[in-house]
């Protein structure tokens, strides 16, 4: 059987839900729905959308990176946004993060988040190749 790693991001929320920020299984890293939100739970970069896309991807790339993974190995993004008719800050801040590696995404608006301050989560699906 293959080991399971969870990865947490340390926040309170996680063993009251009963979530991780990413799970490895094999060579499969799966990275939770991830927001702008800070050590201190303060949003990053409120009313930016680019901003906030930028630093989730950030975090993002950190826990995938506690898995042994990084950024190439993304196979697939889902984000989603508060106000799809933002979606060129968005998609500038997943290109500027993704340009060369260009994975699978899916850009979709929702009612809300967890925030109202929060405009964009992003999922992502990684798979380390070797």
């Amino acid at each position: 059987m293959t080991q399971r790693l969870n990865i947490s991001s340390g926040a309170p929320w996680e063993s009251i839900v009963g979530y991780s920020r990413a799970v490895r299984i094999g060579n499969i890293v799966e990275v939770a729905g991830t927001t702008a939100i800070d050590e201190q739970g303060q949003v990053v970069g409120k009313g930016d959308a680019y901003e906030q896309t930028r630093y989730a991807l950030s975090r993002i790339e950190r826990a995938l990176q506690q898995a042994g993974a990084s950024l190439e190995d993304v196979i697939r993004t889902r984000m989603f946004v508060t106000d799809i008719s933002r979606w060129e800050e968005i998609g500038r801040a997943h290109g500027d993060c993704f340009r060369d590696i260009r994975p699978a995404a899916t850009m979709v608006e929702v009612r809300r988040l967890i925030s109202p301050e929060l405009l964009v989560e992003i999922e992502a699906t990684a798979i380390i190749r070797g």
